[in-house]
């Protein structure tokens, strides 16, 4: 590449790596590394044979030399019995090679001495002194981490004896990242219903920047967190705190989830392939729980069941939703103002989400085939699941205009207020979206992938009342023809919609964070709207599932031997 006269790069991944279960060659030590002395032999002949390519020489012996050194020093690579005779033939290599006149880069020049004048006891020499200084250095740091993980223990410790501040609330939303979903929604109805309760959010320090103005925040290991853990009163999460919190006498934790289930959770992921976890500290976080914030009878039933603890339930739908029933239409065009989206176009919001069976993000959606061919008329907003970073193939659509990346936008609740129709896969967007009574398209063309590894609650394809949302799909033509012959908004959609909406949103009338903080904060018990009896299929014929509909509060029953 350094001779070539130009590069071609196309945007996207065109060779799968395949490694084998003894990994990498590059961490499998042993005499195949020497294969590197007639490869660089190669390279050099095809410079002799190439006179106009004499200036890229030094570069490329500068290179070869690094590379030799780096093979040496790693254990991974050059085993400590073949040392000798790699250096002796590295030696060799650089006295060949050498271009006239060659100078070591800064930093270097001890190391290429050395292997010039093939001298491997003083190098090795060299080699032990540097290891020896690097693995004091290493000691040090881990000494002092220790001695800081020692002084924030005996601090909280400490804080832990001090009395509770009755008025402090903890917020949290997933893993520290920023403000966001069910528990922001019920730290803005606590400031407008309960002001004497103070709240303060734990945050990584990459979310600073982005905060609301104004907003109390600690950043995780610093003194002051552990002061809130130990003094806070409550603690709003959608995840689980990490097990270094240790729950006192007093505090009170509320689980507000962040999804409606359609994948097994908790304990019900134990007989899937893709179920990797602790189920016993799984149990332990959820026993640290007062509280559960259920959005459906639905999801009321898999928590029960899913984490079987002393938690009470409180059915009062999704805090995160009642944007949803109050959001006006100048709201929202705002918000789609704001997106830079064209008046008079059709937005669709694709939000797929993440596979427990393989790991990175891979499109199951040909984005620029599904745009192209829609057209002009139609916006493309793609939000990818947060837990896969950016991708290039997908900024490079953004640049070409085909759809608008909206994986960061820092509000999927606005996504959705702007958003025509959802598409998506198995995401518990889904269930939030269908409160918006808007056209919702599932495309699914590795649901059997899905459901094996991971197991789901009801069969999302079945395309009966109260499972499917609206149209399937499961190649990009299907999904095309969706929208161009206008089966994504047609009677039968808005009667599997109609009867979604009803099983899954029931009290998704913008007033859930207000029942939340009105059970947590103010000790009430807020009424629900009623919900209608409907006939739905259950979870497991043999479960004994608790009444989802009990009274606000009523304790959970533990589960016996045989339950």
């Amino acid at each position: 590449m350094v001779c070539a006269g130009s590069i071609g790069c196309l945007p996207r991944i065109c060779v799968d790596y395949r490694q084998r279960h003894q990994g990498a060659i590059t961490r499998s030590p042993g005499r195949r590394h020497f294969d590197i002395f007639p490869q660089y032999d190669s390279l050099f002949a095809f410079l002799d044979r190439r006179p106009e390519l004499a200036g890229h020489r030094p570069l490329l012996f500068e290179r070869m030399a690094a590379h030799l050194v780096f093979c040496l020093r790693r254990p991974e690579r050059v085993r400590r019995a073949d040392r000798r005779a790699y250096f002796r033939q590295a030696a060799a290599h650089y006295r060949r090679h050498r271009p006239p006149g060659f100078a070591p880069p800064p930093g270097s020049g001890r190391d290429l001495a050395l292997l010039a004048r093939g001298n491997y006891p003083l190098f090795a020499a060299r080699e032990t002194v540097r290891r020896a200084g690097g693995l004091g250095r290493r000691g040090v740091r881990a000494a002092r981490r220790r001695l800081s993980a020692g002084g924030n223990r005996l601090y909280y410790a400490l804080q832990r004896r001090l009395p509770l501040q009755p008025d402090l609330a903890v917020y949290a939303a997933y893993w520290y990242r920023a403000p966001a979903c069910n528990p922001q929604a019920v730290e803005a109805a606590a400031r407008r219903l309960a002001p004497h309760v103070r709240s303060v959010w734990i945050v990584r320090p990459e979310a600073v920047a982005a905060l609301p103005p104004g907003t109390d925040h600690v950043l995780p290991g610093t003194r002051r967190y552990w002061k809130v853990l130990a003094r806070g009163t409550y603690f709003v999460n959608n995840v689980n705190f990490p097990d270094h919190l240790v729950k006192r006498r007093g505090q009170v934790h509320v689980m507000t989830h962040h999804g409606t289930p359609l994948k097994t959770m908790g304990l019900d992921q134990r007989p899937y392939p893709a179920a990797r976890m602790d189920f016993d500290a799984l149990l332990r976080r959820a026993s640290r729980w007062d509280y559960s914030v259920t959005s459906n009878p639905h999801s009321a039933e898999v928590w029960h069941r899913a984490f079987p603890c002393g938690y009470r339930d409180l059915p009062a739908g999704y805090p995160r939703n009642d944007r949803y029933a109050t959001a006006g239409p100048e709201q929202i065009a705002g918000i789609r103002e704001r997106l830079g989206i064209p008046e008079g176009r059709t937005v669709l919001l694709y939000a797929p989400t993440a596979r427990d069976y393989r790991e990175g993000y891979l499109p199951d959606l040909d984005l620029e085939a599904f745009s192209s061919r829609l057209g002009d008329q139609y916006v493309v907003l793609v939000r990818t699941h947060y837990f896969y970073g950016r991708h290039e193939w997908l900024r490079e659509l953004h640049e070409r205009g085909l759809v608008r990346d909206v994986s960061r936008h820092p509000s999927t609740e606005d996504l959705c207020l702007a958003a025509d129709a959802l598409i998506t896969d198995y995401s518990s967007l889904m269930f939030d979206y269908a409160c918006l009574d808007r056209p919702l398209v599932v495309h699914a063309p590795d649901w059997d992938s899905y459901r094996d590894a991971r197991g789901t609650y009801f069969d999302l394809l079945s395309g009966r009342p109260g499972e499917t949302p609206g149209p399937v799909t499961r190649t990009v033509d299907e999904l095309v023809a969706v929208f161009c012959d206008g089966t994504w908004r047609d009677d039968r959609s808005r009667a599997l919609r109609a009867a979604f909406r009803e099983r899954f949103c029931p009290w998704d009338d913008g007033h859930a964070a207000e029942r939340v903080v009105r059970a947590v904060f103010l000790g009430e018990t807020p009424a629900l709207p009623p919900v209608p009896r409907r006939t739905a299929p259950l979870l497991r014929a043999s479960a004994m599932l608790p009444d989802p509909h009990r009274a606000l509060g009523t304790p959970l029953r533990q589960p016996t031997d045989g339950g």
